[in-house]
């Protein structure tokens, strides 16, 4: 078995919310954390004061190519136990129809919340050990079993296709022993989330850190959500 009391973590959007509670988890089991930030002065850096070496700050926009290429560069020589990527928005209407909203809306959406992210695995996937654990960030709404109800159209189908990218990058690592997993976090009381959700952070984000913990013994890709439940595809 793994040893859960020591490791490392990249966290890709760890500025605030969900990114930097799962950051701050990771340092309570004792884990060294690199998290990425998009600006100066967020609650990551103010976490930073008090964990000195065990935090290091990267910056990183996702969705801007050439800053990734000089992330993948600055840590060519760095070694991870787990890469997390941590990202989600969505339209400023989160109601409209898919037919109703804007193409500039649609790019920037599927870009931020699917392409962005596998761009990310795609480039550090090499510096995650062998047996290590690459994650992302999905979302129950992903889910198209699971979709009776519509609504927020535009930020489900981006989480679906981050999904089956997802699916499709674990066809080309088949055999290997690495850990691939898609995280639903559940309806959280966040920016994004909104103040009608009934989960906290708290509740929630130190039952997801444990099953990525957990996760890292069973090679291969699943949807989970935070209790470690199966989410249909």
């Amino acid at each position: 078995m793994k040893n859960t009391q020591s490791g490392s973590i990249l966290i890709v959007g760890a500025s605030r919310g969900l990114g930097h509670a799962i950051a701050q988890e990771f340092l309570r089991h004792g884990w060294l954390v690199t998290g990425t930030v998009r600006g100066d002065n967020t609650p990551l850096h103010q976490l930073a004061q008090n964990y000195g070496s065990r935090l290091q700050l990267e910056q990183l926009d996702i969705c801007e190519e050439a800053q990734l290429d000089a992330l993948q560069q600055r840590l060519a020589s760095r070694r991870f136990d787990m890469l997390f990527v941590n990202a989600g928005i969505t339209n400023r209407d989160p109601t409209q129809t898919i037919g109703e909203v804007s193409a500039q809306e649609f790019m920037q959406v599927m870009l931020t919340n699917a392409l962005a992210p596998m761009r990310v695995i795609e480039r550090l996937a090499e510096r995650v050990a062998d047996d290590g654990l690459i994650g992302v960030m999905s979302s129950g709404q992903g889910s198209v079993a699971n979709n009776h109800t519509g609504q927020r159209e535009l930020y489900r189908g981006s989480k679906a296709a981050l999904n089956m990218f997802m699916r499709s990058f674990a066809a080309r690592q088949h055999g290997g022993a690495r850990a691939l997993v898609a995280m639903a976090p559940g309806w959280i009381n966040t920016e994004l989330g909104g103040a009608d959700a009934p989960l906290t952070i708290e509740q929630t984000i130190p039952q997801l850190v444990r099953v990525l913990l957990a996760k890292r013994e069973r090679p291969g890709l699943e949807y989970l959500d935070y209790l470690g439940r199966t989410v249909p595809w």
